[in-house]
């Protein structure tokens, strides 16, 4: 059935959302159409309650005594109970249909009991005690309050999916020849030139093909520092070029765009089922029969005392009470707040049942390549011989090596630039496969290359070498004029973040696993640094998983972290699976949860979600349900042998008050900041616990 402002969506789906997510973008239409209704049905029930005898008799005033002041209640009653009560009634007659009683049902079921006992006590047909217009009136205006408050809740949480959308800028400047023509960011094809001017978004994936930029790539990793980008690198649709212009071919488009890819994660993973849902599912189901028992039971007993008036009120009083509305709001709110706070955060969560099972992890297996650390070779430290200095054998190494494509050779050149030098123009390039590079830097015969070269140089090698090579790392020297000038250590560089990331994990009680390929003494150098406890060393991808589960096999809960092909079996049979700084396709097949930075320190902020998420869903679960299991009996009147009955009204209002509470606890997860350092600092520095 579609919704109109008369008619607002009806069944728990269509209201919510909580199982089609792809509805929500008529979100922000239900949450006017709750609004007015809202607004209309508290108009019409003002008058309904000011003229309802018994409100008047219960408060202490008197109505005047004329017929049509007798007629207002029940005909406004009337159209409040149509009208705003619509949307229950609709609603209940689908899960009749459905089979699957709910909330629906038992509201509707509430005010149709509470319509024809008013009706009744109208028409002086039943006792006039049972003229309960005014507590219908007030009931269907406060189930809309609660409706409305839900679904503008609902409508937050896509939020993140708009603004994902919003990032992509309205026009893109193609390249069209020599001319500069606007286009829709649509209409752009793989190949096509585009030019993003300082400040303006990128308007589809792509490759720099002129120009450098520093670009605010924060909408996407979560990371407020932008990150300079040349000439070669690829850049993200919605990500800003904040300081420079860029020339940008498009490498993809449309569904193909990483943007696009993460708008389905989170729309996946809002949509997806989850552990914790299936308890709330099961909880409102026992609760409907639950409120039917007592029902049941309550108009018996008050029967056989031989008041069937007060049978009647306490009936329906129990039916409203019993309404699980706070209960089917527990866990989709937080859920979708979560999901949407990690996208904001750079975590994407693909599995929430990976999430939920995130905050019981004992072990983080880390893959070492690319996730520990960088998975390019980097000049870590230089041997410069007697006479020499490190500068200058750095600069002397870049210049022989300035028209080498070869990764080592970027590696030195990179090191130079780094160090602000500025090596001198080189002639007489060549270079030799295994051995190394050879070129005429200001009048001397530089060559830089590995064991090879100093074996057919028939020269020795700097005395720190062998121990170097015990650490595993690549090792070069630089000769000028065959004489040995000094010596390179290249390693892959552990990532800054990397150590923070294990201290934090440390501190949080976890252990810590590194897997590699490499040999022994590499990863012993890598773990030996970091502090990481245990290491498999010389694994092969084929064999990883078979780590994942010798760790399993302990007894303990594994989450496996890593970015490549290889990882991928790892990644699947782990108890979580986290793909890293967006991974490869088949590792974000593999992986519940993908990181879209490489920051390991994301881990912490997955983590940290998992758990600060479990805590508001129990929070909101014992509310929900502990709310409905006391205040039945109470609606009932197990305490009537004292003297209290709780009156229906005050029931209808604690209902939705506990709806207030539920959904205001669920919001409380939107001042969680996922930033990476931000959660290693919490973890360092509190030693965040489960």
């Amino acid at each position: 059935m579609n919704s109109t402002p008369d008619n607002p969506p009806t069944t728990r789906e269509e209201h919510t959302g909580h199982h089609d997510h792809a509805a929500h973008n008529g979100h922000s239409d239900h949450v006017g159409q709750f609004r007015r209704l809202f607004w209309i049905m508290l108009a019409l029930a003002l008058p309904v309650v000011g003229f309802n005898e018994m409100f008047a008799h219960l408060v202490g005033y008197q109505l005047p005594d004329a017929v049509w002041v007798w007629w207002i209640s029940p005909i406004l009653g009337t159209l409040v109970y149509f009208w705003g009560g619509q949307p229950f009634l609709v609603g209940a007659v689908s899960e009749i249909r459905s089979r699957n009683p709910g909330m629906m049902l038992l509201i509707g079921l509430a005010i149709t009991v509470a319509f024809i006992a008013s009706w009744g006590a109208s028409l002086r047909i039943l006792d006039h005690e049972l003229n309960f217009w005014w507590e219908l009136a007030l009931l269907v205006v406060i189930m809309l309050l609660g409706h409305w408050i839900e679904m503008r809740s609902l409508a937050q949480t896509t939020s993140a999916l708009d603004s994902l959308a919003a990032l992509l800028p309205d026009e893109a400047d193609k390249l069209d020849g020599d001319e500069v023509v606007k286009v829709a960011p649509a209409d752009l094809l793989v190949g096509d030139v585009v030019i993003v001017r300082p400040g303006s978004s990128v308007p589809a994936d792509g490759k720099i093909v002129d120009g450098s930029a520093s670009i605010d790539e924060s909408m996407i990793t979560g990371e407020s520092k932008p990150v300079r980008r040349g000439t070669g690198e690829h850049v993200v649709a919605g990500t800003v070029a904040t300081d420079s212009g860029l020339r940008v071919q498009v490498t993809a488009v449309g569904d193909d765009t990483a943007l696009a890819g993460i708008h389905k994660l989170v729309t996946d993973a809002q949509a997806s089922s989850s552990r914790a849902q299936r308890i709330a599912d099961v909880a409102a189901a026992w609760l409907f029969w639950f409120a039917l028992a007592a029902a049941a039971i309550t108009a018996i007993v008050w029967s056989l005392f031989g008041l069937p008036d007060m049978a009647v009120v306490r009936t329906i009083t129990v039916l409203v009470i019993a309404c699980p509305h706070a209960l089917g709001l527990a866990i989709p709110l937080v859920v979708s707040i979560s999901t949407e706070r990690a996208a904001r955060g750079g975590v994407l969560i693909k599995d929430r049942l990976a999430l939920e099972s995130t905050r019981t992890v004992q072990a983080v297996l880390f893959d070492k390549t690319g996730t520990l650390t960088k998975g390019e070779p980097t000049v870590t430290a230089i041997e410069p011989a007697e006479g020499r200095d490190q500068d200058e054998v750095l600069a002397l190494a870049a210049a022989a090596e300035a028209d080498s494509e070869h990764p080592l050779a970027r590696a030195i050149r990179d090191a130079a630039t780094a160090r602000e030098l500025r090596p001198p123009k080189a002639r007489d390039f060549s270079s030799s496969p295994a051995v190394g590079v050879k070129a005429t830097v200001e009048g001397a015969v530089i060559e830089v290359g590995g064991p090879h070269l100093l074996q057919q140089r028939d020269v020795t090698e700097q005395p720190i070498a062998s121990r170097w090579r015990a650490e595993g790392a690549i090792i070069l020297h630089v000769m000028a004029d065959a004489q040995v000038i000094g010596a390179l250590r290249l390693a892959d560089e552990i990532r800054p973040e990397s150590r923070e990331t294990v201290g934090a994990l440390h501190a949080a009680g976890l252990q810590v696993v590194m897997i590699t390929g490499d040999a022994q003494a590499v990863a012993d150098t890598v773990a030996k640094d970091l502090g990481i406890d245990r290491v498999f060393a010389g694994v092969r991808p084929e064999d990883k998983a078979a780590k994942v589960a010798e760790l399993m096999g302990e007894g303990k809960k594994v989450a496996m972290v890593g970015d490549g092909v290889n990882d991928a079996p790892a990644l699947a049979q782990a108890d979580v699976g986290i793909a890293i700084g967006a991974g490869t396709d088949v590792a974000i097949g593999s992986a519940g949860v993908i990181l879209a930075s490489s920051d390991p320190r994301s881990v912490l902020s997955v983590i940290e979600l998992s758990r600060a998420s479990y805590r508001k869903m129990k929070q909101n679960l014992w509310w929900a349900a502990g709310y409905n299991l006391i205040s039945v009996p109470l609606a009932a009147g197990v305490l009537a042998p004292i003297g209290f009955v709780l009156p229906m009204s005050i029931g209808a209002i604690l209902m939705s008050a506990s709806t207030v509470v539920v959904a205001l606890n669920a919001q409380l997860l939107r001042r969680l900041d996922l930033a990476p350092a931000h959660s290693a600092a919490r973890f360092t520095g509190s030693g965040v616990s489960g």
